[in-house]
């Protein structure tokens, strides 16, 4: 009886052994292959000798006649059979699989079993596949040209070990040399088989030809359309042999050729067999093997998948629009879908495994195609709607399989005349399981499981197929119908995802990954099929379904170039698209560019002389295009560049719509950041280029045109939200956050960087030596006028409208760090005016005690060595301060446009605070209000600073003594500022020619810094420095013949803006050591020579 042989189990069971036992061949001989991977045994020139001795002695190894040649493998005895372990037992596998099948396949001969691929299909297809399984097996292992060596060197250690040779050895050694001509030994052992063999084969002589058909014949035919025939939309997709119709065509044709090469004379004896061979080799030049691995079939033929891939691409867009518009009819022709899909990979593995392996021919295009993108696309599509509406399609089939299949098939059992009882138990199985069925199980979430119907049809399949079967199958076909039909149904409940692994399963391209680039490649050239790119990446996420429990060793390489793969493609997809994306920034950037006002000085100016009449343009002169005019077009069918580039935006992105993200092990790819992420690389490259800073030549672009730049680049990238759903706001804020760091999230610089080492480099360096002079009524810094032209404006950098527009762009961060920079600069000056006031102790102690006294000042003021470099030091710091205050007045305009709601809090809060409080509070307070942009009448990055310099462990008294003396040295020496010609008050730059005026900005913050330091109190040190001052400037007055008279009224004034800016003093205190009609006269002065300079 066929019960007990257990057919069923055993074929489906054989299959998977085998399947995995063929990866674990090729894994092996990829391994053996690969001089990375290879064991160290088979690479060690110790060794070399031993593996030629096993090689030519094989399988008759005499390890104590060799022992010569073998004494490195009795060293390393273990290390050889841990290592090799693994793949002896492969070859173990090998030979117990061998001798299962052959029991089976004897069995199945003994039995006079019936195949008939319409009839019994599972049992067929089952039969068939394990007999190409096994060929394939001992195909790739003939492939391992290392085998015998691996064996050998494996049983000489064990040897080695043990004193007697493993048990499997003799077999494995004999199966090696009888299978070294595979196709040979193969051929002979299927000699008893060739009937059930031919038998199964022929069965496909009505189902290949009618799937092989050409384009030309599937369009006359309206296949796939379901727009053909509108009235037959609703209505169920059914036929006689629904597993046939996806049924891969590559697989009949493995089944094909691999069968008949086995059983050859066959060929001789039957015409039909003959024919089916003679039509299968017509299909290509390749058969796949395992993975990359191909048989070479023949040389010769004619290529017409071109035509059959072109009718596909057009035949699933129409499916998929369809079935996207109308879900519901998932339902009645979810069929098709899978048709579809099997077609498709068919094609699809036909272009890969000739594309590998491209013959000599004078058409290569027919082996390349630029347009496949498209129709891997919309085979994901359809993959896509089968995921998202599975509720449909079960709940459609379900209904089926109850309330038609269940009583169709109780129907046939009724009326069948004989029935044995395992036959009967299982049929009426059959029926109770599909009656059983409710849509209630289905509303309340259950999942169904049918494996075991489907299981047990098969059974039924073996039990009725063999020679003396008391019910014959074939001689019921309405059953088999109904059966296959209601199988295909239970899938849809169930097993949707295995049967998409078996009709649209593209994992081989993992291990043709070159052909696979190429494609892509091919396809991004391409601007019809930008937008289907995003196919590439996601197959990637199928590849895991490749592997198999018997070669874990696969997981990780499969794994690396499954994410490898995805990566790459995914980095150009969103490398191609961020370069247009920003390329149509740049061009409108440009736009906007146009329309800054410093461009309306040439029209205003052309429009004056046009009134006044002057002289007209020459007639050879090109009048400049206005702002606007590229908008202006006289025909429609121009396209612009621009237009060009929204084009290639929308396909690019339209690319990006397949999946909102995918998985690949256990990897969740999310394709849009992938765009972000490039976005985010290359904005911060253009926003720093867009700086044009020159190293050499001090030149940068203006923060205001910068701002302008970054502000027309942004209102250009939140026009991406139209094509894509990515948060472009999120995108905007990391760049220019990073643009407020000295380097971005890369380690680049910034413009954060680029800003300050320009404004140190080239401005405060060049107003440093009075070539740019601070204007305090204009707010700003202005060139002198030299002989030598400045590189650049300074007022166009360092105006209130440019400063603006620089907290704009680096905000308070990017300001603190220039800020540092600027600290950095005033420290090194400090350090250096200590190393003066210690050199000049002694006289500064005495010019203190004595500053009253005109004649014994007289007398130290000749002994005091260093003033004017004491003005100078002070004039830089002044200068850096007074550039200081500038920034961070413009940073407080900015906080107050920005976040009002912030800076009111802190506004508050720095009120309430007051210096003669406790210090650390008050000054983490004035920290958090300067960082904010707000004055404080302490500075806190210069308190921070003063307190981190290095003092050589001076004490805080020696520290006060010196900063007292300091100021003392500052007092003393103003009177020599009235010698440089330059000391000349201006009234219209509110400010002296050669920045001493900024020595009361000076002044005024480095003795509140480093008195605070020291805990001292700041006005009384302030109004010594202002008694000092006053009579050393009193003093002035009396020598009315001598030089210093000349800029005497400027310097008066400089003693007036100190007590003017100054926090800690008053005009009272100034007025009591310094006569009030002096200062009135002063300005007086400087004033009547501002009238006389304009009059002149």
């Amino acid at each position: 009886m066929a019960y007990q042989f257990k057919l069923a189990e055993k074929l489906v069971i054989l299959n998977d052994r085998g399947q995995g036992v063929l990866i674990r061949m090729n894994h092996i001989k990829k391994v053996f292959t690969d001089s990375k991977r290879r064991p160290s045994y088979f690479t060690e020139k110790s060794n070399e000798s031993a593996v030629k001795y096993i090689n030519r002695k094989f399988p008759n190894i005499d390890i104590r006649g060799g022992s010569q040649h073998l004494s490195s493998i009795q060293k390393q005895k273990s290390a050889v059979l841990e290592g090799l372990h693994s793949y002896y037992e492969s070859f173990i596998d090998v030979m117990e699989f061998r001798d299962n099948v052959y029991e089976l396949l004897n069995t199945i001969d003994a039995c006079q079993c019936f195949f008939d691929i319409a009839v019994n299909f599972d049992l067929t297809k089952n039969y068939l596949d394990l007999i190409v399984t096994y060929a394939s097996v001992f195909y790739m292992l003939s492939r391992i040209d290392d085998k015998k060596a691996i064996v050998g060197l494996y049983n000489c250690a064990y040897e080695f070990s043990n004193g007697n040779s493993d048990p499997s050895f003799p077999r494995l050694g004999q199966m090696f040399i009888e299978y070294d001509h595979p196709w040979k030994k193969l051929s002979e052992e299927f000699g008893p088989h060739t009937k059930s063999v031919t038998g199964a084969l022929l069965s496909l002589r009505m189902l290949y030809p009618r799937r092989n058909l050409s384009a030309d014949q599937w369009r006359s035919a309206q296949l796939l359309s379901l727009l053909a025939s509108p009235a037959a939309m609703l209505s169920p997709t059914c036929c006689d042999t629904m597993a046939c119709e996806y049924l891969s065509t590559e697989v009949m044709e493995r089944w094909i050729l691999i069968g008949f090469l086995l059983c050859h004379s066959s060929l001789n004896t039957n015409a039909d067999s003959q024919n089916l061979w003679k039509t299968a080799l017509r299909s290509g030049l390749y058969l796949t093997v395992i993975r990359d691995e191909v048989l070479n079939i023949h040389k010769l033929h004619a290529v017409t998948q071109q035509m059959n891939r072109n009718f596909l691409r057009n035949a699933l867009k129409e499916l998929t629009k369809v079935l996207e518009d109308e879900p519901a009819l998932l339902g009645p022709k979810a069929l098709y879908v899978f048709m579809a899909l099997s077609f498709s990979r068919d094609e699809v593995l036909w272009l890969v495994r000739h594309a590998e392996n491209i013959p000599k021919t004078k058409t290569p295009e027919d082996y390349a195609d630029s347009q496949l993108a498209e129709l891997l696309y919309h085979m994901e599509k359809l993959r896509t709607l089968l995921a998202q509406h599975r509720y449909v399609i079960q709940r459609y089939h379900l209904q089926y399989l109850s309330q038609y299949d269940a009583l169709v098939l109780n129907d046939i059992i009724q009326g069948m005349y004989v029935c044995p009882e395992e036959e009967s138990v299982l049929m009426s199985s059959f029926v109770s399981t599909l009656s059983a069925m409710s849509l209630k199980h289905l509303d309340a979430g259950e999942e169904f499981d049918l494996k075991a119907f489907r299981l047990d049809w098969l059974r039924l399949q073996a039990y009725t197929s063999t020679g003396k079967a008391p019910l014959a199958l074939k001689d019921y076909p309405d059953l088999a119908k109904v059966m296959n039909m209601a199988q295909f149904h239970t899938r849809m409940m169930d097993s949707v995802n295995e049967l998409l692994c078996e009709t649209a399963d593209l994992s081989i391209l993992c291990f043709h990954a070159r052909v696979f680039e190429k494609l892509f490649s091919q396809s991004s050239e391409d601007v019809s099929m930008q937008r289907y790119l995003t196919a590439f990446p996601v197959i990637c996420s199928h590849f895991s379904q490749c592997l198999h429990p018997l070669c874990p060793e696969e997981v990780s390489t499969v794994k690396n170039q499954s994410l490898k793969l995805c990566v790459s493609f995914l980095e150009e997809i969103s490398r191609q698209t961020c370069t247009v994306v920003l390329e149509i920034c740049a061009e409108q950037c440009n736009l906007h560019e146009k329309l800054l006002p410093k461009h309306s000085a040439e029209t205003i100016s052309t429009a004056r002389n046009k009134k006044l009449k002057k002289s007209l343009p020459k007639k050879g002169d090109v009048p400049k295009e206005k702002p606007g005019t590229e908008s202006l077009r006289k025909d429609r069918a121009i396209v612009t560049n621009l237009d060009k580039m929204h084009q290639a935006l929308t396909e690019l992105c339209a690319s990006y719509s397949i999946c909102a993200d995918f998985t690949v092990f256990k990897h969740i790819i999310v394709p849009a950041e992938f765009l972000l992420s490039q976005l985010e690389i290359r904005l911060n490259k253009v926003i720093v280029q867009m700086a044009n800073y020159n190293q050499s030549t001090h030149e940068i672009a203006r923060p205001s045109d910068l701002l302008a730049g970054i502000q027309a680049y942004v209102t250009s990238l939140h026009s991406l939200s139209c094509y894509i759903n990515i948060d472009v706001t999120r995108l905007v804020k990391n760049v220019l956050l990073q643009q407020t760091q000295p380097l971005d999230s890369y380690g680049s610089q910034t413009i954060t960087t680029l800003y300050t080492n320009w404004f140190l480099e080239g401005l405060l360096r060049q107003a440093s030596s009075a070539l740019i002079v601070h204007c305090p009524t204009t707010q700003c810094f202005v060139n002198q006028n030299t002989e030598n032209e400045q590189s650049f404006h300074a007022e166009e950098y360092a105006d209130i409208c440019g400063l603006r527009s620089l907290a704009e762009l680096i905000g308070p961060y990017g300001l603190k760090f220039l800020n540092e920079n600027l600290m950095w600069h005033i420290i090194s000056q400090v350090g250096e005016l200590k190393k003066l006031v210690s050199d000049n102790m002694d006289v500064l102690v005495q010019m203190r005690a004595n500053f009253e006294n005109p004649d014994a000042m007289s007398d130290l003021q000749k002994k005091l060595t260093g003033c004017e470099n004491v003005l100078k030091r002070m004039t830089i710091i002044g200068v850096i301060l007074s550039f200081r205050s500038m920034v961070q007045e413009a940073l407080g305009e900015i906080m107050d446009r920005h976040c009002p709601f912030i800076m009111r809090p802190i506004k508050c809060l720095k009120d309430l605070i007051s210096p003669e409080g406790d210090i650390k509070v008050t000054l983490s307070v004035y920290e958090m209000a300067s960082a904010a942009g707000l004055p404080c009448e302490i500075d806190p990055a210069l308190v921070s600073a003063i307190a981190n310099m290095q003092t050589d462990n001076s004490s805080i008294e020696d520290e006060f003594k010196i900063t007292c003396l300091l100021l003392v040295f500052i007092a003393v020496s103003l009177p020599t500022l009235c010698l440089d010609p330059n000391s000349f008050y201006s009234r219209a730059q509110g400010g002296h020619q050669n920045n001493i005026h900024c020595l009361a900005t000076a002044v005024n913050h480095i003795a509140a810094a480093m008195f605070t330091v020291q805990r001292k109190n700041t006005r009384i040190q302030l109004q010594e420095f202002l008694k000092v001052a006053s009579s050393i400037l009193l003093q002035l007055g009396q020598n009315v013949e001598r030089m210093e008279i000349k800029n005497r009224d400027s310097i008066y004034v400089i003693l007036h803006m100190i007590v003017e800016q100054s926090p800690f003093l008053s005009q009272d205190m100034l007025e009591t050591c310094f006569p009030y009609v002096l200062l009135r006269n002063a300005y007086r002065e400087v004033h009547k020579t501002f009238i006389h300079t304009m009059e002149s």
